[in-house]
């Protein structure tokens, strides 16, 4: 197996990567809009294609970002949401053309040709909560079938398409607070039954009928059982989606944080041992099928953890950033 390229996306200087595992960092090349100053890029998120992992995308507040080249540099994309903030992304498992992103104010945009046209897809999310305006804050593509694709919104719960993207459902709340519809993360996780994972900030939320009901999943609180036990990203091992990873912390940005690993599809749930342990709450997860047993972690504030066997060892790495909000790693090319 080759080494393991590692992105972040930080708060402040853009995207750093590392083509060696971890061990030594680079900050990436961007280019940078006319009003953007160097090294104050916000980059929220980043997705690797799945039909070409050299190919990478990043969402920021100056706007949308590609990399053909694992990592190393990023072009500015042409896009009708320039100056909105991207909080989500996806790229069709198939056709790295075809891009999904999701912004705050909370929009829905979908290309098919790498950005040359957009449409804004009828999502047609709350645009106001309690919390402010709502973000479109995660998108996947239902591995059974890519028309499907299902979309969180925070705080305005899950949405549904079977259609890719000309129509859309929104699933029944998850419960009577407004917490319960706070969505973080979704993924699913194919088997027998499917589930279906959104994340809050009150913890895991799961449905086994497509959406239809809910069941909630709480972990252990942190100080005292005083609070909330916040949950963030989710991660599924590439080769057994019955072992889940959840990012968690007391709060956001939290103090402390824990990663929560169940190996029987969330019937029963252990915390990984960190070492130190957390300044913050742990906010992604990262895997790519190339090697399923390395998954990579990180703290909003800046700390890096990884694993080499499917989530039972973590070491922190050296390294460590001010904040991180984006999060992906792919296989390093044998060229570099």
């Amino acid at each position: 197996m080759n080494e393991h390229t590692i992105c972040v996306g930080t708060v402040g200087s853009g995207v750093w990567y590392s083509s060696d595992s971890g061990a030594h960092w680079r900050q990436a090349k961007m280019d940078l809009p006319f009003d953007a100053e160097p090294g104050e890029i916000l980059v929220r998120h980043i997705v690797s294609a799945p039909s070409n992992p050299s190919i990478l995308l990043a969402g920021s507040d100056a706007g949308l970002y590609r990399s053909k080249d694992s990592g190393r540099s990023w072009a500015l994309v042409d896009s009708p949401f320039y100056g909105t903030h991207i909080w989500s992304l996806a790229i069709h498992p198939n056709d790295p053309e075809t891009i999904l992103v999701g912004t705050k104010p909370p929009s829905l945009y979908k290309t098919c040709n790498g950005g040359k046209n957009w449409e804004e897809l009828p999502l047609n999310p709350a645009k106001e909560c309690f919390a402010g305006a709502p973000k479109v804050t995660s998108i996947v593509f239902d591995p059974r079938d890519d028309q499907t694709i299902w979309v969180g919104v925070e705080i305005d719960g899950v949405y549904k398409t079977k259609d890719g993207g000309n129509t859309w459902k929104q699933t029944p709340k998850r419960g009577d607070s407004p917490l319960n519809d706070d969505i973080h993360c979704v993924e699913v996780a194919v088997g027998e039954p499917t589930r279906v994972l959104a994340t809050t900030p009150d913890g895991l939320w799961t449905s086994t009928d497509e959406g239809e009901t809910w069941r909630l999943q709480e972990f252990p609180k942190f100080f005292g059982n005083k609070g909330i036990s916040y949950c963030r990203g989710i991660a599924l091992k590439a080769n057994d989606k019955k072992v889940t990873l959840i990012a968690n912390g007391n709060t956001i940005p939290g103090k402390t944080g824990a990663i929560r690993v169940s190996i029987d599809e969330g019937k029963s749930w252990n915390s990984a041992k960190l070492s130190p342990p957390p300044n913050s709450t742990i906010y992604w997860l990262a895997v790519h099928p190339s090697d399923p047993n390395f998954i990579v972690a990180n703290t909003l504030y800046g700390y890096i953890y990884i694993s080499k066997d499917g989530g039972n060892i973590w070491e922190k790495l050296e390294r460590e950033f001010g904040e991180v909000r984006g999060l992906a790693w792919i296989p390093t090319p044998e060229s570099l």
